[in-house]
Protein backbone atom coordinates (compact mmCIF):
# COMPACT_ATOMS: atom_id res chain seq x y z
CA UNK A 1 0.00 0.00 0.00
CA UNK A 2 1.35 3.41 -0.99
CA UNK A 3 1.04 6.14 1.62
CA UNK A 4 -0.36 9.64 1.03
CA UNK A 5 1.82 11.72 -1.28
CA UNK A 6 1.44 14.85 0.81
CA UNK A 7 3.11 14.96 4.24
CA UNK A 8 0.18 16.87 5.75
CA UNK A 9 -2.12 14.04 4.64
CA UNK A 10 0.14 11.67 6.54
CA UNK A 11 -0.41 13.78 9.65
CA UNK A 12 -4.16 14.20 9.26
CA UNK A 13 -4.70 10.49 8.57
CA UNK A 14 -2.54 9.55 11.55
CA UNK A 15 -4.44 11.93 13.86
CA UNK A 16 -7.81 10.62 12.67
CA UNK A 17 -6.69 7.08 13.47
CA UNK A 18 -5.45 8.12 16.91
CA UNK A 19 -8.84 9.65 17.67
CA UNK A 20 -10.92 6.81 16.23
CA UNK A 21 -8.92 3.75 17.26
CA UNK A 22 -7.25 4.81 20.50
CA UNK A 23 -9.63 7.49 21.76
CA UNK A 24 -6.82 10.04 22.07
CA UNK A 25 -7.90 13.22 23.85
CA UNK A 26 -8.20 16.55 22.07
CA UNK A 27 -5.15 17.90 23.92
CA UNK A 28 -3.08 14.89 22.86
CA UNK A 29 -4.13 15.30 19.23
CA UNK A 30 -3.33 19.02 19.30
CA UNK A 31 0.13 18.30 20.73
CA UNK A 32 0.83 15.64 18.08
CA UNK A 33 -0.39 18.02 15.39
CA UNK A 34 1.83 20.90 16.49
CA UNK A 35 4.93 18.75 16.77
CA UNK A 36 4.42 16.96 13.46
CA UNK A 37 3.63 20.22 11.65
CA UNK A 38 7.00 21.62 12.80
CA UNK A 39 8.69 18.40 11.69
CA UNK A 40 6.97 18.55 8.29
CA UNK A 41 8.16 22.12 7.82
CA UNK A 42 11.76 21.13 8.50
CA UNK A 43 11.50 18.13 6.16
CA UNK A 44 10.10 20.34 3.38
CA UNK A 45 12.94 22.85 3.77
CA UNK A 46 15.38 19.99 3.30
CA UNK A 47 13.64 18.96 0.07
CA UNK A 48 12.60 15.60 1.51
CA UNK A 49 9.32 13.83 2.24
CA UNK A 50 8.03 11.55 4.98
CA UNK A 51 7.92 8.56 2.64
CA UNK A 52 11.66 8.62 1.92
CA UNK A 53 13.11 10.09 5.10
CA UNK A 54 16.05 8.26 6.70
CA UNK A 55 17.02 7.71 10.32
CA UNK A 56 19.97 10.08 9.88
CA UNK A 57 17.66 12.86 8.66
CA UNK A 58 15.32 12.42 11.64
CA UNK A 59 18.34 12.58 13.96
CA UNK A 60 19.44 15.75 12.15
CA UNK A 61 16.05 17.29 12.89
CA UNK A 62 16.46 16.51 16.59
CA UNK A 63 19.92 18.11 16.52
CA UNK A 64 18.35 21.20 14.93
CA UNK A 65 15.74 21.29 17.73
CA UNK A 66 18.56 21.17 20.27
CA UNK A 67 20.33 24.01 18.47
CA UNK A 68 17.13 26.08 18.74
CA UNK A 69 17.40 25.77 22.50
CA UNK A 70 14.34 23.56 22.93
CA UNK A 71 14.17 21.76 26.26
CA UNK A 72 14.85 18.06 26.63
CA UNK A 73 11.20 17.49 27.45
CA UNK A 74 10.09 19.21 24.24
CA UNK A 75 12.60 17.28 22.12
CA UNK A 76 11.56 14.00 23.72
CA UNK A 77 7.90 14.79 23.06
CA UNK A 78 8.61 15.59 19.39
CA UNK A 79 10.53 12.36 18.94
CA UNK A 80 7.65 10.48 20.52
CA UNK A 81 5.24 12.01 17.98
CA UNK A 82 7.57 11.08 15.10
CA UNK A 83 7.90 7.52 16.41
CA UNK A 84 4.13 7.16 16.65
CA UNK A 85 3.71 8.48 13.11
CA UNK A 86 6.23 6.08 11.60
CA UNK A 87 4.94 3.12 13.59
CA UNK A 88 1.49 3.88 12.18
CA UNK A 89 2.94 4.24 8.66
CA UNK A 90 4.74 0.89 8.97
CA UNK A 91 1.61 -0.87 10.24
CA UNK A 92 -0.45 0.65 7.43
CA UNK A 93 2.08 -0.47 4.84
CA UNK A 94 3.00 3.05 3.77
CA UNK A 95 6.65 2.19 4.39
CA UNK A 96 8.49 -1.11 4.48
CA UNK A 97 10.72 0.11 7.30
CA UNK A 98 10.50 2.33 10.36
CA UNK A 99 13.34 4.88 10.32
CA UNK A 100 12.54 6.17 13.81
CA UNK A 101 12.45 2.88 15.71
CA UNK A 102 16.12 2.86 16.80
CA UNK A 103 16.50 6.55 17.62
CA UNK A 104 17.19 7.20 21.28
CA UNK A 105 15.69 10.35 22.68
CA UNK A 106 17.25 12.85 25.07
CA UNK A 107 17.11 11.69 28.66
CA UNK A 108 14.50 13.60 30.56
CA UNK A 109 15.55 15.31 33.74
CA UNK A 110 14.02 13.69 36.79
CA UNK A 111 12.94 16.81 38.62
CA UNK A 112 11.03 15.97 41.75
CA UNK A 113 7.51 17.37 41.95
CA UNK A 114 7.03 20.36 44.23
CA UNK A 115 4.94 19.68 47.28
CA UNK A 116 3.75 21.46 50.42
CA UNK A 117 4.19 20.95 54.14
CA UNK A 118 1.14 19.99 56.18
CA UNK A 119 1.14 23.38 57.90
CA UNK A 120 1.11 25.12 54.51
CA UNK A 121 -1.90 23.07 53.41
CA UNK A 122 -3.64 24.00 56.67
CA UNK A 123 -3.03 27.68 55.92
CA UNK A 124 -4.48 27.30 52.42
CA UNK A 125 -7.57 25.58 53.80
CA UNK A 126 -8.03 28.30 56.41
CA UNK A 127 -7.61 30.98 53.74
CA UNK A 128 -10.24 29.34 51.53
CA UNK A 129 -12.76 29.43 54.37
CA UNK A 130 -12.37 33.20 54.70
CA UNK A 131 -11.77 34.15 51.04
CA UNK A 132 -14.63 35.32 48.87
CA UNK A 133 -16.92 38.31 48.54
CA UNK A 134 -19.99 36.47 49.84
CA UNK A 135 -20.78 33.54 52.15
CA UNK A 136 -21.75 31.63 48.99
CA UNK A 137 -18.27 32.12 47.51
CA UNK A 138 -16.61 31.12 50.76
CA UNK A 139 -18.59 27.88 50.95
CA UNK A 140 -17.63 27.05 47.36
CA UNK A 141 -13.95 27.85 47.98
CA UNK A 142 -13.90 25.72 51.12
CA UNK A 143 -15.48 22.79 49.30
CA UNK A 144 -13.05 23.06 46.38
CA UNK A 145 -9.99 22.98 48.61
CA UNK A 146 -11.24 20.30 50.98
CA UNK A 147 -12.14 18.00 48.09
CA UNK A 148 -8.84 18.62 46.30
CA UNK A 149 -6.67 17.82 49.31
CA UNK A 150 -8.85 14.94 50.53
CA UNK A 151 -8.88 13.11 47.20
CA UNK A 152 -5.79 14.14 45.21
CA UNK A 153 -7.97 14.75 42.14
CA UNK A 154 -6.61 16.47 39.07
CA UNK A 155 -8.00 19.99 38.80
CA UNK A 156 -9.85 19.11 35.57
CA UNK A 157 -11.55 16.23 37.42
CA UNK A 158 -12.49 18.48 40.33
CA UNK A 159 -14.03 21.41 38.47
CA UNK A 160 -16.04 19.15 36.13
CA UNK A 161 -17.53 16.91 38.82
CA UNK A 162 -21.22 16.20 38.16
CA UNK A 163 -23.47 17.15 41.03
CA UNK A 164 -25.06 13.69 40.88
CA UNK A 165 -21.79 12.20 42.17
CA UNK A 166 -22.08 14.23 45.37
CA UNK A 167 -25.66 13.40 46.34
CA UNK A 168 -26.59 11.41 49.44
CA UNK A 169 -23.70 12.35 51.77
CA UNK A 170 -21.25 10.02 50.01
CA UNK A 171 -18.26 8.45 51.74
CA UNK A 172 -16.61 8.11 48.34
CA UNK A 173 -16.78 9.94 45.02
CA UNK A 174 -16.77 8.38 41.57
CA UNK A 175 -14.27 10.30 39.45
CA UNK A 176 -13.88 10.15 35.66
CA UNK A 177 -10.16 10.41 34.96
CA UNK A 178 -7.91 10.40 31.92
CA UNK A 179 -9.13 8.32 29.02
CA UNK A 180 -12.56 8.04 30.61
CA UNK A 181 -11.24 5.66 33.28
CA UNK A 182 -13.28 5.80 36.47
CA UNK A 183 -12.02 5.40 40.02
CA UNK A 184 -13.38 5.77 43.54
CA UNK A 185 -11.80 8.25 45.97
CA UNK A 186 -12.69 8.43 49.68
CA UNK A 187 -13.80 11.63 51.38
CA UNK A 188 -12.47 12.80 54.73
CA UNK A 189 -14.94 14.04 57.37
CA UNK A 190 -13.96 17.71 56.77
CA UNK A 191 -14.47 17.22 53.02
CA UNK A 192 -17.88 15.64 53.56
CA UNK A 193 -18.89 18.50 55.86
CA UNK A 194 -17.74 21.12 53.34
CA UNK A 195 -19.50 19.27 50.53
CA UNK A 196 -22.81 19.12 52.42
CA UNK A 197 -22.67 22.85 53.22
CA UNK A 198 -21.84 23.74 49.62
CA UNK A 199 -24.57 21.52 48.19
CA UNK A 200 -27.18 23.24 50.33
CA UNK A 201 -26.06 26.70 49.15
CA UNK A 202 -25.62 25.58 45.53
CA UNK A 203 -29.05 23.95 45.32
CA UNK A 204 -30.66 27.09 46.72
CA UNK A 205 -29.00 29.23 44.08
CA UNK A 206 -29.96 26.75 41.34
CA UNK A 207 -33.59 26.80 42.48
CA UNK A 208 -33.63 30.59 42.18
CA UNK A 209 -32.09 30.36 38.71
CA UNK A 210 -34.72 27.86 37.57
CA UNK A 211 -37.46 30.14 38.91
CA UNK A 212 -36.07 32.82 36.61
CA UNK A 213 -36.22 30.48 33.63
CA UNK A 214 -32.57 29.44 33.51
CA UNK A 215 -31.77 25.74 33.08
CA UNK A 216 -30.34 23.77 35.99
CA UNK A 217 -26.65 22.88 35.88
CA UNK A 218 -25.46 19.28 36.05
CA UNK A 219 -22.12 20.31 37.58
CA UNK A 220 -21.19 20.51 41.24
CA UNK A 221 -19.42 23.83 40.64
CA UNK A 222 -21.60 25.52 38.00
CA UNK A 223 -20.65 28.57 36.00
CA UNK A 224 -22.34 30.68 33.36
CA UNK A 225 -19.31 30.32 31.09
CA UNK A 226 -19.12 28.19 27.97
CA UNK A 227 -17.91 25.10 29.82
CA UNK A 228 -20.85 25.23 32.21
CA UNK A 229 -18.59 24.75 35.22
CA UNK A 230 -15.78 26.55 37.01
CA UNK A 231 -12.74 26.56 34.74
CA UNK A 232 -9.25 25.33 35.55
CA UNK A 233 -7.92 28.82 34.87
CA UNK A 234 -10.31 30.40 37.36
CA UNK A 235 -9.43 27.87 40.04
CA UNK A 236 -5.72 28.46 39.38
CA UNK A 237 -6.24 32.16 40.15
CA UNK A 238 -8.31 31.32 43.22
CA UNK A 239 -5.63 29.10 44.73
CA UNK A 240 -3.04 31.84 44.23
CA UNK A 241 -5.33 34.18 46.16
CA UNK A 242 -5.56 31.63 48.98
CA UNK A 243 -1.76 31.40 49.05
CA UNK A 244 -1.35 35.15 49.42
CA UNK A 245 -4.06 35.31 52.07
CA UNK A 246 -2.64 32.35 53.97
CA UNK A 247 0.96 33.50 53.95
CA UNK A 248 2.20 30.73 51.68
CA UNK A 249 4.61 31.58 48.86
CA UNK A 250 2.35 31.83 45.75
CA UNK A 251 5.04 30.42 43.47
CA UNK A 252 4.87 27.15 45.45
CA UNK A 253 1.13 26.75 45.09
CA UNK A 254 -0.81 25.35 42.15
CA UNK A 255 -3.71 22.90 42.03
CA UNK A 256 -1.19 20.20 41.11
CA UNK A 257 1.00 20.83 44.16
CA UNK A 258 -2.06 19.98 46.29
CA UNK A 259 -2.26 16.67 44.40
CA UNK A 260 1.44 16.10 45.12
CA UNK A 261 0.89 17.03 48.79
CA UNK A 262 -1.96 14.53 49.02
CA UNK A 263 0.26 11.71 47.77
CA UNK A 264 3.38 12.69 49.71
CA UNK A 265 1.53 13.11 53.02
CA UNK A 266 -0.20 9.74 52.57
CA UNK A 267 3.12 8.03 51.88
CA UNK A 268 4.78 9.74 54.85
CA UNK A 269 2.04 8.34 57.08
CA UNK A 270 2.49 4.78 55.91
CA UNK A 271 0.05 4.42 53.02
CA UNK A 272 0.74 1.63 50.52
CA UNK A 273 2.16 2.76 47.18
CA UNK A 274 -0.35 0.66 45.22
CA UNK A 275 -3.22 2.28 47.12
CA UNK A 276 -1.87 5.74 46.30
CA UNK A 277 -1.55 4.70 42.65
CA UNK A 278 -5.23 3.73 42.60
CA UNK A 279 -6.32 6.93 44.34
CA UNK A 280 -4.35 9.13 41.93
CA UNK A 281 -5.51 7.21 38.85
CA UNK A 282 -1.97 6.47 37.64
CA UNK A 283 -1.84 3.81 34.94
CA UNK A 284 1.76 2.90 35.80
CA UNK A 285 3.17 2.37 39.31
CA UNK A 286 6.41 3.97 38.10
CA UNK A 287 4.60 7.31 37.95
CA UNK A 288 3.58 6.96 41.59
CA UNK A 289 7.07 5.89 42.70
CA UNK A 290 8.32 9.45 42.19
CA UNK A 291 6.74 10.25 45.57
CA UNK A 292 9.11 7.84 47.31
CA UNK A 293 11.96 9.99 45.97
CA UNK A 294 10.22 13.14 47.21
CA UNK A 295 9.92 11.59 50.65
CA UNK A 296 13.55 10.43 50.63
CA UNK A 297 14.68 13.94 49.68
CA UNK A 298 12.63 15.51 52.49
CA UNK A 299 13.95 13.03 55.06
CA UNK A 300 17.53 13.67 53.93
CA UNK A 301 16.98 17.41 54.24
CA UNK A 302 15.51 16.90 57.70
CA UNK A 303 18.57 14.98 58.86
CA UNK A 304 21.01 17.49 57.35
CA UNK A 305 19.20 20.41 58.94
CA UNK A 306 18.56 19.01 62.41
CA UNK A 307 20.92 16.13 63.25
CA UNK A 308 23.74 17.42 65.47
CA UNK A 309 26.41 15.32 63.73
CA UNK A 310 25.51 16.82 60.34
CA UNK A 311 26.56 20.34 61.36
CA UNK A 312 30.14 21.52 61.35
CA UNK A 313 31.48 21.90 64.87
CA UNK A 314 32.69 25.29 66.02
CA UNK A 315 36.22 25.68 67.34
CA UNK A 316 34.93 25.79 70.94
CA UNK A 317 33.00 22.55 70.39
CA UNK A 318 36.10 20.88 68.98
CA UNK A 319 38.15 21.98 71.98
Amino acid sequence: MVGPKDDHLWISTFLEAQAADLGASRNTLLAYGRDLKDFAGWVARKGAEFNNLTQEQIEAYLVACDAEGLSRATRARRLSAIRQLYRFAFEEGWRRDNPAIQIRGPARSKALPKTLEVIEVDRLLDAARSSGRTPFDRLRNTCLMELLYATGMRVSELVSLPVAAARGDPRMLLVAGKGGKERMVPLSPPAREALAAWLKARDGAEAEAEAEGRPASRFLFPSRGKAGHLTRQRFFLLIKEFAVSGGVAPEKVTPHTLRHAFATHLLANGADLRAIQALLGHADIATTEIYTHVLDARLSELVLDHHPLSRSKTSSERD
